[in-house]
């Protein structure tokens, strides 16, 4: 699920900016920048973030600013921007691309700037922990928002099947009378053009009729369309149990539809398929 982040934070001169942009994905995928000055503490970033951030792809970058440090402490390597500088001039002429850019592109290459480098408190990481801990609190903020919205959809999809399948159930209650109705004219001719063994047509009426009976799937799509809502409701994540119960929604659609016999009722299996394939879409991106 998508979701974003930011939070700054200073003390003691020291200004630390965290940013977090999350995707959605299945498992966490954990794109992070730290500067040079955090590198022995990366696994322990990691460790926080997969606590917090728990699943998506996502890009965190923290940037440290020393606002004690003045311009003049900043050093260029001059010799090593030209080189950069000449380099990508002369590429960019070859393939005939635009040169605005090649002055930022020169700057930020690696060892033309270098600041000095400053050693890592305790103070400090415990300042960037917070800070890391807020950025990921907005972007789970963000997340709860989206999730939010998800789950209005999710409940209209649910609801639209629920609709349709009262319509079924309408069509449904004289649907057998019919067949057994039309069966019966087209038994009479029969009877009439040659002996036939009533018993067994009988028999045979019976289980035909048996098989195009619904009313167990239709009770059981109920059933799972409501344990759908509540599991909607809960607190916790459950995209696993949402697929699950999805794939046990369109067994009885499918059943329903295999077994109907009736153009009416088979428009509405269409339709309720067009909005279960909805609700398969939208919980991959729930947790």
């Amino acid at each position: 699920m998508t979701g974003y982040g930011k939070a700054q934070a200073e003390k003691n001169n020291v200004l630390i900016t965290v940013e977090v942009k999350t995707l959605n994905s299945k498992y966490l995928e954990l794109n992070l920048r730290l500067p040079k000055a955090y590198t022995d503490y990366e696994m322990e970033v990691r460790h926080q973030l997969n606590h917090l951030l728990v699943r998506g792809k996502a890009n965190v970058t923290v940037e440290v600013q020393y606002l004690g440090i003045s311009s003049t402490q900043i050093n260029y390597n001059k010799e090593l921007f030209r080189h950069y500088y000449q380099t990508l001039q002369q590429l960019a002429r070859e393939v005939g691309a635009p040169e605005n850019d090649i002055f930022r592109l020169a700057l930020q290459q690696p060892e033309v700037v270098s600041t000095p480098v400053v050693e890592l408190e305790e103070e400090e990481w415990k300042l960037m922990e917070e800070t890391i801990r807020m950025a990921a609190k907005q972007c789970d903020a963000f997340r709860i928002r989206e999730g939010e919205a998800l789950r209005m959809k999710l409940h209209g999809y649910a609801v639209e099947i629920g609709r349709l399948l009262s319509e079924i159930e309408k069509l449904d209650s004289g649907r057998i009378d019919n067949i057994r109705e039309r069966l019966e004219k087209r038994v009479e001719e029969l009877m009439s053009l040659d002996k036939m063994d009533k018993n067994r047509l009988e028999q045979e009426m019976f289980f035909y009729i048996e098989k195009l009976e619904i009313s167990e799937e239709k009770v059981r799509l109920r059933t799972h369309l409501s344990y759908f809502e509540q599991t909607l409701q809960a607190p916790d994540s459950n995209g696993k149990k949402l697929g699950f119960l999805s794939q046990e929604i369109g067994r009885e659609i499918n059943t329903i539809g295999s077994k109907a016999n009736d153009a009416e009722i088979q428009l509405r299996v269409i339709q309720m398929k067009e909005e279960l394939e909805k609700i398969k879409e939208q919980s991959l991106n729930i947790l």
